[in-house]
């Protein structure tokens, strides 16, 4: 999908492919349940989850996988070796198909999230003006 001009989830969850809809409405239930005290923003044209101004999850609808931005570097490391075996970028895992998910893996990384503020991979993103796609 290229770069979403939704103005909030709503609209991005509408005008993604049909296939991929459950699945990242799956995503953000979970995001919405889990990130407590979180605010649901769009950023970078994806559905993105705030905590005092910074983006520590989002999601997005790429062209060839689904994908879940994790920005803190320290959840990342503390889940190393339970990411190990996935398809990863620099903060993101990557979900070539939508029944590939593993929503338990994502629902313990968004709780390790919640749990209190972290390092953010803040660099990354204002590295680039194409934002956490790049990161992917």
């Amino acid at each position: 999908m290229v770069q979403s001009k939704a103005e909030d989830v709503d609209g991005y969850l509408a005008e993604i492919p049909q296939e991929r809809r459950e699945a990242l409405g799956r995503l953000r239930q979970m995001c919405r349940q889990e990130l407590e005290g979180f605010v649901e923003v769009m950023a970078y044209g994806m559905p993105a989850y705030e905590r005092n101004g910074v983006g520590e999850v989002a999601f997005a609808s790429q062209k060839n996988y689904i994908s879940f931005y994790l920005l803190r570097t320290d959840v990342r490391e503390a889940f190393a070796e339970r990411l190990a075996g996935c398809d990863m970028g620099k903060a993101c895992l990557r979900f070539r198909k939508p029944e590939n998910i593993d929503f338990d893996l994502v629902r313990d990384l968004l709780r390790a999230t919640a749990a209190g503020p972290g390092a953010v991979v803040r660099d990354l993103l204002r590295a680039t003006a194409a934002g956490p796609g790049a990161v992917c």
